[in-house]
């Protein structure tokens, strides 16, 4: 399902979060203007979800620096947020906003809700400035995300989104050729 949202607009949503030791509001409009990462998780006090989460964390100011902007998202309220930050060493490293989606509105829009669970798959999006997902990642719940692995496809998609005509190869990284596909590299790579 997830893959059909490649290149759509993201839908409207209005929720709380949990940023800087305050709550704010969050709309699908802080997403435009800018590169954003939509990260979806299961919920707070668990086990996998706090590993990537403090993982990004670690690569949130390299993010910054590169004009992105993350937003955590799941199903728990923002209380259990601010309750989440306040009681694991881990996440007190988190400087993006958490928001809350206790009714699953912004899960289900972005096509990673487990119905029966009530909960959200590890879903990850990168959303360009116009507000169009350009890169989904979606993973069953034991399995771990990397956050040095989003960062290059990150690159990658800026990289393209400023090099009309040019693709990245695999396991492309800044600095490296890419590729102008025509009619003259059919049947060469």
């Amino acid at each position: 399902m997830s893959n059909s949202l490649i290149n759509t607009t993201i839908k409207p949503f209005n929720a709380t979060a949990y940023h800087n030791g305050d709550f704010v509001e969050v709309s699908e409009k802080d997403l435009l203007g800018k590169w954003s990462i939509v990260f979806f998780y299961p919920a707070d006090f668990t086990f996998v979800c706090p590993t990537e989460l403090g993982d990004l964390a670690d690569y949130y100011a390299q993010l910054q620096e590169m004009g992105v902007e993350v937003y955590s998202v799941s199903t728990d309220t923002h209380f259990t947020h601010k309750a989440w930050h306040d009681a694991s060493e881990t996440i007190k490293k988190i400087q993006f906003p958490m928001i809350g989606d206790p009714t699953g509105k912004i899960t289900r829009n972005f096509g990673v809700m487990i119905e029966e669970e009530g909960l959200a798959l590890r879903g990850t999006f990168v959303i360009n400035p116009e507000g169009e997902i350009k890169v989904i990642e979606t993973h069953d719940l034991g399995i771990g995300r990397s956050a040095k692995e989003l960062v290059r496809k990150v690159q990658a998609a800026q990289y393209i989104a400023s090099h009309d005509g040019e693709v990245c190869p695999a396991s492309w990284q800044p600095g490296e050729e890419t590729l102008a596909p025509s009619l003259d590299l059919v049947g060469k790579i």
